[in-house]
């Protein structure tokens, strides 16, 4: 039988009897979607998840959006959801702060939602308790500087992700991580990161989530460890980072599918 991990939650609303509270986890970037562009049959696959009672949250290390827009981009691309089904290293990162600190942000308007959520104040310059780092696409030197400052004068160094890169229709770019490895060389600061697959993330997904049937996600390094950390077993899709299955994939997935509709092919047909 399949590892799961159970927490407080009640079972959603019109879940059936054998399904009722589980839930599949599901990383969005390389898995619902490219950058901007849905990937085909994702939407029909968590139509089907919920029709079977099955819930679906969505855990993404991308810090850029604030929950509003993630929401309205999954609306956009036919997968309606609620605030509720969304944890992301944003707020993963904004765990690690105490209401009232001030904290230097390095990152999109993810960060700074999250921040003022948690009751902290969220600046561009000068001196803080500490400094966020996530991806965003107007990182440059002046951004490097405020953060490298903040941090040689005493701010604690924080990382919403450590991903080296991104996966767009294009291939990877730059990601979260990269812009994280320039903060902590220049400063010479070891940072705590936030998301996938460290403990801060995986404590906000304990806190959400009750039964957990699988971790979905294209990036063994993040989503493969968050499934290991929490227990449950990791299915990996080929749309994002990761295009093909092999013996050095660390760790090895318990499921291998071309994309998220194959993968519920595979448990709707109990293969």
């Amino acid at each position: 039988m399949l590892a799961r991990t159970t927490g407080g939650r009640e079972p959603a609303l019109g879940a059936s009897a054998s399904n009722a509270g589980v839930t599949w986890l599901l990383d969005l970037d390389g898995v619902v979607w490219l950058a901007d562009d849905a990937i085909p049959g994702s939407a029909e696959a968590i139509e089907l998840l919920r029709a079977r009672g099955s819930r679906v949250v969505f855990l993404t290390n991308n810090s850029a959006a604030t929950v509003g827009e993630y929401l309205a981009k999954l609306q956009r691309v036919g997968v309606p959801a609620v605030a509720d089904d969304l944890v992301t290293s944003a707020q993963a990162a904004a765990s690690l702060v105490q209401p009232g600190e001030r904290v230097l942000v390095c990152a999109g308007p993810g960060v700074d939602e999250a921040l003022a959520a948690r009751g902290a104040h969220p600046l561009r310059e000068g001196d803080a308790d500490a400094v966020i780092v996530g991806w965003h696409r107007d990182f440059d030197y002046g951004r490097l500087s405020a953060a490298f400052h903040a941090v040689r004068h005493g701010a604690r160094l924080i990382g919403t992700n450590d991903d080296a890169t991104y996966p767009t229709p294009a291939g990877p770019i730059p990601g979260g991580g990269s812009i994280l490895a320039a903060v902590a060389y220049a400063s010479g600061v070891e940072p705590v990161v936030a998301g996938k697959p460290y403990p801060p993330v995986a404590a906000l997904v304990r806190a959400k989530v009750a039964d957990i049937e699988v971790m979905v996600g294209d990036r063994p390094s993040t989503d493969g460890r968050m499934a290991r950390a929490l227990g449950v077993p990791f299915a990996l899709v080929l749309t994002g980072v990761t295009a093909a299955a092999g013996p050095d994939l660390d760790p090895p997935p318990d499921r291998v599918a071309r994309d998220l509709r194959a993968l519920v092919g595979q448990y709707a047909n109990g293969s």
